[in-house]
């Protein structure tokens, strides 16, 4: 919930900043709903092509029954001024925020003596 809320303030603090002569882009869908349980979801679509999409739930993110955290995944895509579609897949649970998508950048796999030494560290019970 928290991290809705703060993607939605630079959201804001973004459609906020002067434009120039630019007109305003018209939203041509918009959804959201907002459950008594936690749950939540969202979407818009505005007339340039931008598409955003979120859904989110309350978790037991720790050992403890108080221990709740929101769990939210989603999406986004927009049009970059050369014409390509690009599109971000994300989640951000107890493992923090995890984006992918085309165009961003993966880690070189993992070398081969770490793999090594973390599934040595797992046999013997260490993680």
């Amino acid at each position: 919930m928290k991290l809705s809320i703060v993607a939605l303030a630079f959201l804001a603090v973004a459609f906020a900043a002067p434009q120039g002569d630019k007109k305003p882009i018209e939203i041509i869908s918009s959804n959201s709903q907002a459950n008594a349980d936690g749950s939540y979801s969202f979407a818009y679509e505005s007339a340039d092509g931008t598409k955003v999409s979120e859904s989110g739930n309350q978790k037991q993110v720790g050992p403890k029954p108080e221990d709740i955290g929101t769990v939210s995944k989603g999406s986004y895509s927009f049009t970059t001024p050369d014409g390509v579609v690009l599109t971000v897949n994300w989640v951000a649970d107890e493992n923090g925020f995890q984006a992918t998508g085309d165009h961003l950048p993966t880690p070189p796999p993992m070398p081969e003596h770490v793999v090594k030494m973390l599934a040595d560290l797992k046999a013997a019970g260490v993680l």
